[in-house]
C-alpha cells in the first residue's frame, strides 16, 4: 500500500484565476524520497500543502480527486493526527517561526509541547536534533533574531523533532550555503534509512539526482513526466517541460549526440566514474 496516493487532484485557490494543480495523480511508498520538480507556479508547493491537509483547512477552496496518507482519505485526519503523521518545512522559514518562544532550544520544543510529550523524553529529542543540525552554536538564541540559513535550519529540526512518518521539505536549502546544504542531503538519506517517506521540493538538481527515488516533473499545474529517478533525470525530454538535468546527464547526453553514440548516460560524477572511469569518455 502507498503511504501517499494522489488521484485525479485539482485545486484553485479561492481567489486565482486558472486551477493550480489539475488531474495529478502519483504515489510513493514507505522510505521513498519523492523530488517535484518544476518551475516556479508549477504547482509544487500546492501538491505539498494538499498532502499536508492545509488545502481546504487553511487556504480553503475545494480540492477534487482523492488525497489519501497510508490509505485513508487526508480528510479524515484531525489537526493533531495530521501534525504526527505529516513533518512540513515551509518555504519560507520566517514564517515558520512560532514567534512566543525566546531561544532556539524552545522553538524546536513548542510542537512537542502541543503534543504533549513528557518533559524528558523532550528534552532528549531537542538535545538530538540540535546535535543532528549543528545548532550548538545558537541554540540559547533568539529565533527571531537568526539569519535566514540559521532559521531554515531550525524549522527543519523542529519538523523533525516530532519523528513524523512523513516529511514534507519544501527547498530546504534555499537559504543555506554549501556545506548546510549537503548536510540537510544527509539527513534526507537518514531519513530514508530509518524508513520514512519524503516529499522533497528542490532546485539543486544534482543533489536531487543523487538522493531521489522518484520523480515528478510538473509543469502548468500538471504532471508533464513521473517516474524513477535515474529514468526520467537522463531523459532530454525534461528540459522540454522547462525541469533541469544534472551537469554530468547533460555533458553525457551531448557526447552522445556528437559522436553519434547510444551508450548508457550517468546520473552523478559517481555514476559516471564507476561506468568510466577506467576507459575514459
Amino acid at each position: 500500500m502507498s503511504v501517499i496516493s494522489l488521484e485525479h487532484v485539482g485545486y484553485r485557490y479561492p481567489l486565482g484565476r486558472e486551477d493550480a494543480v489539475r488531474d495529478v495523480s502519483f504515489q510513493v511508498e514507505q522510505g521513498q524520497v519523492c523530488a517535484l520538480l518544476g518551475a516556479n507556479g508549477s504547482g509544487k508547493t500546492t501538491i505539498c500543502n494538499l498532502i499536508r491537509g492545509f488545502i481546504p483547512r487553511f487556504y480553503r477552496g475545494e480540492p477534487t480527486g482523492l488525497v489519501q496518507l497510508a490509505g485513508r482519505p487526508v480528510e479524515q485526519y484531525d489537526d493533531a493526527e495530521l501534525t504526527e503523521t505529516v513533518g512540513y518545512s515551509f518555504q519560507n522559514p520566517f514564517t515558520q517561526m512560532s514567534g512566543v518562544k525566546d531561544n532556539v532550544r524552545e522553538e524546536i520544543a513548542y510542537a512537542l509541547e502541543n503534543l504533549g510529550i513528557e518533559r524528558e523524553a523532550m528534552a532528549a529529542r531537542v538535545d538530538a536534533m540540535i546535535e543532528l543540525l549543528h545548532l550548538g552554536d545558537i541554540a540559547d538564541a533568539n529565533p527571531l533574531e537568526l539569519s535566514g540559513g540559521q532559521r531554515q535550519r531550525v524549522a527543519i529540526a523542529a519538523v523533525l523533532v516530532t519523528d513524523p512518518p512523513i516529511v514534507v521539505l519544501d527547498e530546504p536549502t534555499s537559504q543555506l550555503d554549501p556545506q548546510s546544504t549537503e548536510d540537510v542531503f544527509n539527513i534526507i538519506a537518514l531519513l530514508k534509512r530509518q524508513g520514512k517517506t519524503v516529499i522533497l521540493v528542490e532546485h539543486k538538481i544534482d543533489l536531487v539526482a543523487r538522493y531521489s527515488d522518484l520523480v515528478i516533473l510538473m509543469e502548468g499545474g500538471r504532471v508533464a513526466m513521473s517516474g524513477p529517478a535515474r529514468r526520467v533525470l537522463t531523459d532530454p525530454q525534461v528540459l522540454d517541460h522547462g525541469g533541469q538535468l544534472p551537469e554530468v546527464t547533460r555533458f553525457f547526453l551531448e557526447r552522445n549526440k556528437k559522436l553519434g553514440l547510444n551508450d548508457p548516460v550517468p546520473l552523478s560524477v559517481e555514476d559516471a566514474i564507476e561506468r568510466y572511469g577506467r576507459k575514459g569518455a
